[in-house]
Protein backbone atom coordinates (compact mmCIF):
# COMPACT_ATOMS: atom_id res chain seq x y z
CA UNK A 1 0.00 0.00 0.00
CA UNK A 2 0.98 3.45 -0.70
CA UNK A 3 -0.11 6.55 1.09
CA UNK A 4 -0.13 10.05 -1.11
CA UNK A 5 -0.95 12.14 1.16
CA UNK A 6 1.75 15.00 1.02
CA UNK A 7 3.57 17.08 3.56
CA UNK A 8 2.04 20.62 3.37
CA UNK A 9 4.91 23.66 4.18
CA UNK A 10 3.24 26.92 4.92
CA UNK A 11 5.08 30.35 5.07
CA UNK A 12 3.89 34.12 4.43
CA UNK A 13 6.06 33.93 1.09
CA UNK A 14 9.09 31.98 -0.51
CA UNK A 15 11.50 31.76 2.63
CA UNK A 16 10.06 28.16 3.39
CA UNK A 17 12.02 27.11 0.24
CA UNK A 18 14.84 26.56 2.86
CA UNK A 19 12.69 24.13 5.01
CA UNK A 20 11.49 22.01 2.45
CA UNK A 21 14.83 21.58 0.57
CA UNK A 22 16.16 19.74 3.56
CA UNK A 23 13.17 17.69 4.23
CA UNK A 24 12.99 16.73 0.16
CA UNK A 25 16.32 15.46 0.31
CA UNK A 26 15.77 12.97 3.17
CA UNK A 27 12.32 12.03 1.99
CA UNK A 28 12.35 11.82 -1.48
CA UNK A 29 9.74 10.34 -2.54
CA UNK A 30 7.16 12.59 -0.04
CA UNK A 31 4.59 14.57 -1.78
CA UNK A 32 4.98 18.26 -0.94
CA UNK A 33 2.78 20.94 -1.08
CA UNK A 34 4.36 23.86 -0.65
CA UNK A 35 1.64 26.99 0.59
CA UNK A 36 2.50 31.19 0.41
CA UNK A 37 -0.15 32.99 1.38
CA UNK A 38 0.79 35.87 -0.94
CA UNK A 39 -2.39 37.51 -0.16
CA UNK A 40 -0.73 38.54 3.46
CA UNK A 41 2.61 38.80 2.83
CA UNK A 42 5.07 40.17 4.14
CA UNK A 43 4.14 39.09 7.99
CA UNK A 44 6.69 40.23 9.85
CA UNK A 45 5.47 44.05 9.56
CA UNK A 46 1.77 42.97 10.84
CA UNK A 47 0.55 42.84 14.06
CA UNK A 48 0.62 39.69 16.97
CA UNK A 49 -3.50 40.00 16.35
CA UNK A 50 -3.41 39.49 12.75
CA UNK A 51 -1.04 37.07 12.13
CA UNK A 52 -2.59 34.54 15.18
CA UNK A 53 -6.53 34.92 13.64
CA UNK A 54 -5.12 34.65 10.11
CA UNK A 55 -3.07 31.57 9.98
CA UNK A 56 -5.14 28.67 11.79
CA UNK A 57 -8.03 29.59 9.62
CA UNK A 58 -6.02 29.57 6.34
CA UNK A 59 -4.38 26.82 7.82
CA UNK A 60 -7.76 25.34 8.55
CA UNK A 61 -8.46 25.72 4.95
CA UNK A 62 -5.30 24.16 3.43
CA UNK A 63 -6.21 21.10 5.66
CA UNK A 64 -9.67 20.26 4.23
CA UNK A 65 -7.92 20.72 0.86
CA UNK A 66 -5.17 18.54 0.72
CA UNK A 67 -5.27 16.65 3.32
CA UNK A 68 -1.88 16.48 4.71
CA UNK A 69 -0.52 13.81 6.57
CA UNK A 70 1.51 16.40 8.57
CA UNK A 71 1.81 20.42 8.37
CA UNK A 72 5.24 22.35 8.64
CA UNK A 73 4.73 26.43 9.60
CA UNK A 74 7.84 27.11 7.75
CA UNK A 75 8.13 30.88 8.71
CA UNK A 76 9.50 32.17 12.10
CA UNK A 77 7.01 34.65 12.90
CA UNK A 78 3.75 32.82 12.38
CA UNK A 79 5.12 30.00 14.02
CA UNK A 80 6.34 32.27 17.47
CA UNK A 81 2.77 33.70 16.78
CA UNK A 82 0.47 31.19 15.56
CA UNK A 83 1.87 27.67 16.36
CA UNK A 84 -0.05 27.21 19.75
CA UNK A 85 -3.15 28.10 18.13
CA UNK A 86 -2.73 25.86 15.12
CA UNK A 87 -2.54 23.27 17.11
CA UNK A 88 -5.27 23.75 19.21
CA UNK A 89 -7.60 23.91 16.04
CA UNK A 90 -6.55 21.08 13.51
CA UNK A 91 -6.20 17.90 14.21
CA UNK A 92 -3.09 17.47 12.28
CA UNK A 93 0.40 17.54 13.40
CA UNK A 94 2.16 20.22 13.09
CA UNK A 95 6.04 21.05 13.31
CA UNK A 96 6.72 24.61 13.87
CA UNK A 97 10.35 26.44 12.81
CA UNK A 98 11.98 28.50 15.67
CA UNK A 99 14.94 30.46 15.67
CA UNK A 100 18.09 28.03 16.15
CA UNK A 101 19.31 29.67 19.11
CA UNK A 102 20.60 26.46 20.87
CA UNK A 103 23.01 25.10 18.21
CA UNK A 104 24.29 28.86 17.63
CA UNK A 105 25.11 28.98 21.28
CA UNK A 106 26.32 25.21 20.84
CA UNK A 107 29.16 26.62 18.73
CA UNK A 108 29.62 30.69 19.29
CA UNK A 109 33.33 30.76 20.95
CA UNK A 110 32.69 34.31 21.98
CA UNK A 111 29.18 34.30 23.47
CA UNK A 112 28.20 36.98 21.49
CA UNK A 113 25.21 35.72 18.98
CA UNK A 114 23.60 38.18 16.87
CA UNK A 115 19.35 37.12 15.82
CA UNK A 116 18.13 38.48 12.54
CA UNK A 117 14.80 37.92 11.58
CA UNK A 118 11.53 40.14 11.17
CA UNK A 119 10.79 42.84 13.06
CA UNK A 120 7.72 40.52 15.04
CA UNK A 121 9.80 37.83 15.41
CA UNK A 122 12.90 39.41 17.11
CA UNK A 123 10.35 41.24 19.67
CA UNK A 124 8.42 38.16 20.65
CA UNK A 125 8.53 36.93 24.48
CA UNK A 126 9.31 32.98 22.91
CA UNK A 127 12.76 34.65 21.78
CA UNK A 128 13.95 35.71 25.04
CA UNK A 129 12.72 32.29 26.23
CA UNK A 130 14.89 30.71 24.03
CA UNK A 131 18.16 32.78 24.86
CA UNK A 132 17.21 32.43 28.42
CA UNK A 133 17.51 28.61 27.99
CA UNK A 134 19.88 27.96 26.08
CA UNK A 135 22.14 30.86 25.78
CA UNK A 136 21.99 31.83 29.15
CA UNK A 137 25.69 32.97 28.81
CA UNK A 138 25.74 34.82 26.06
CA UNK A 139 24.94 38.25 25.29
CA UNK A 140 22.00 38.04 22.33
CA UNK A 141 22.29 40.51 20.04
CA UNK A 142 18.87 41.29 17.83
CA UNK A 143 18.00 43.05 14.72
CA UNK A 144 14.96 42.95 12.40
CA UNK A 145 15.01 43.53 8.96
CA UNK A 146 11.57 43.61 6.29
CA UNK A 147 14.15 44.44 3.50
CA UNK A 148 15.92 41.64 3.59
CA UNK A 149 12.54 39.22 3.44
CA UNK A 150 11.72 41.33 0.20
CA UNK A 151 15.49 40.85 -0.93
CA UNK A 152 15.48 37.27 -0.69
CA UNK A 153 12.36 36.79 -2.40
CA UNK A 154 14.11 39.53 -5.13
CA UNK A 155 16.66 36.69 -5.22
CA UNK A 156 14.93 34.16 -6.53
CA UNK A 157 13.72 36.05 -9.24
CA UNK A 158 16.89 36.45 -10.51
CA UNK A 159 17.46 40.09 -8.86
CA UNK A 160 20.94 39.72 -7.04
CA UNK A 161 21.32 41.42 -3.09
CA UNK A 162 22.90 44.80 -3.76
CA UNK A 163 26.11 44.47 -1.60
CA UNK A 164 25.93 47.81 0.12
CA UNK A 165 22.32 46.61 0.97
CA UNK A 166 23.70 43.60 2.85
CA UNK A 167 26.02 45.91 4.86
CA UNK A 168 23.52 47.88 5.73
CA UNK A 169 21.17 45.41 7.00
CA UNK A 170 23.89 43.90 9.11
CA UNK A 171 25.23 46.79 10.55
CA UNK A 172 21.88 46.19 12.42
CA UNK A 173 23.54 43.46 14.64
CA UNK A 174 26.86 44.49 14.06
CA UNK A 175 27.10 48.47 14.91
CA UNK A 176 25.16 47.49 18.53
CA UNK A 177 27.05 47.43 21.84
CA UNK A 178 29.53 44.36 21.84
CA UNK A 179 28.18 43.68 18.09
CA UNK A 180 31.81 43.61 17.46
CA UNK A 181 32.55 40.26 18.59
CA UNK A 182 29.56 38.45 17.16
CA UNK A 183 30.68 34.86 15.78
CA UNK A 184 27.91 33.45 14.58
CA UNK A 185 24.23 34.71 13.06
CA UNK A 186 20.73 33.19 13.69
CA UNK A 187 18.85 33.43 10.75
CA UNK A 188 15.46 33.96 12.55
CA UNK A 189 13.50 33.84 9.58
CA UNK A 190 12.88 31.27 6.88
CA UNK A 191 13.81 33.62 3.80
CA UNK A 192 17.46 34.45 4.87
CA UNK A 193 19.09 31.31 4.40
CA UNK A 194 18.23 31.83 0.56
CA UNK A 195 20.32 34.47 0.83
CA UNK A 196 22.98 33.26 3.26
CA UNK A 197 26.40 33.41 0.88
CA UNK A 198 25.68 37.21 0.00
CA UNK A 199 25.42 38.06 3.43
CA UNK A 200 28.05 36.16 4.56
CA UNK A 201 30.53 38.63 1.85
CA UNK A 202 29.10 41.03 3.21
CA UNK A 203 29.83 40.66 7.04
CA UNK A 204 32.66 42.71 8.32
CA UNK A 205 34.40 39.46 9.64
CA UNK A 206 34.04 36.22 9.57
CA UNK A 207 30.59 34.67 10.87
CA UNK A 208 28.84 31.44 10.84
CA UNK A 209 25.09 31.49 10.29
CA UNK A 210 22.83 28.77 11.64
CA UNK A 211 18.73 28.04 10.84
CA UNK A 212 15.95 25.69 11.25
CA UNK A 213 16.02 24.14 7.88
CA UNK A 214 18.18 21.24 9.06
CA UNK A 215 16.51 20.34 12.22
CA UNK A 216 12.98 20.80 10.95
CA UNK A 217 13.55 17.94 8.25
CA UNK A 218 14.70 15.62 10.62
CA UNK A 219 11.82 15.95 13.03
CA UNK A 220 9.68 15.52 9.85
CA UNK A 221 11.69 12.44 9.09
CA UNK A 222 10.88 11.26 12.64
CA UNK A 223 7.50 11.60 12.70
CA UNK A 224 6.59 9.91 9.59
CA UNK A 225 9.11 7.24 9.80
CA UNK A 226 7.30 3.91 9.24
CA UNK A 227 4.91 5.53 7.30
CA UNK A 228 3.84 4.97 3.17
CA UNK A 229 4.98 6.87 0.35
CA UNK A 230 4.53 6.73 -3.61
CA UNK A 231 6.65 3.98 -4.77
CA UNK A 232 8.42 7.18 -7.20
CA UNK A 233 9.00 10.62 -6.45
CA UNK A 234 6.04 12.92 -7.76
CA UNK A 235 6.48 16.27 -8.81
CA UNK A 236 5.67 18.76 -5.89
CA UNK A 237 2.71 21.61 -6.14
CA UNK A 238 2.89 25.40 -5.01
CA UNK A 239 -0.17 27.40 -3.79
CA UNK A 240 -0.79 31.10 -3.60
CA UNK A 241 -3.45 32.47 -1.58
CA UNK A 242 -3.19 35.39 -4.40
CA UNK A 243 -1.68 35.10 -7.88
CA UNK A 244 -0.29 38.00 -9.62
CA UNK A 245 3.07 38.96 -12.16
CA UNK A 246 4.78 38.64 -9.09
CA UNK A 247 3.88 35.15 -8.04
CA UNK A 248 4.10 34.15 -11.60
CA UNK A 249 7.68 35.15 -12.18
CA UNK A 250 8.48 32.48 -9.37
CA UNK A 251 7.58 29.71 -11.66
CA UNK A 252 11.01 28.86 -12.44
CA UNK A 253 11.95 29.19 -8.99
CA UNK A 254 9.31 26.90 -7.88
CA UNK A 255 10.63 24.26 -10.12
CA UNK A 256 14.21 24.38 -9.09
CA UNK A 257 12.91 22.98 -5.75
CA UNK A 258 10.46 20.18 -7.44
CA UNK A 259 7.53 22.11 -7.50
CA UNK A 260 5.52 21.90 -11.04
CA UNK A 261 2.34 22.47 -9.93
CA UNK A 262 0.90 25.96 -9.60
CA UNK A 263 -2.43 26.80 -7.87
CA UNK A 264 -4.57 29.37 -5.85
CA UNK A 265 -6.22 28.72 -2.95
Amino acid sequence: MTDNRPILFFDSGMGGLSVLAPTAALLPHAPLVYVADSAGFPYGTRSEGEIAARVPALLGRLAERYDPRLIVIACNTASTIALQHVRAALDVPIVGTVPAIKPAAEISRSRVIGVLGTEATVRQPYVDDLAARFAGDCIVLRHGSAELVEIAEASLEGVAPVPERMRAVLAGLFDQPGGERIDVIVNACTHFPLVEAELAAAAPHPVRFVDGGPGIARRVAYLTEGQQWPAAPVPGKAVFTARSARTDALVPALARYGLAGIESL
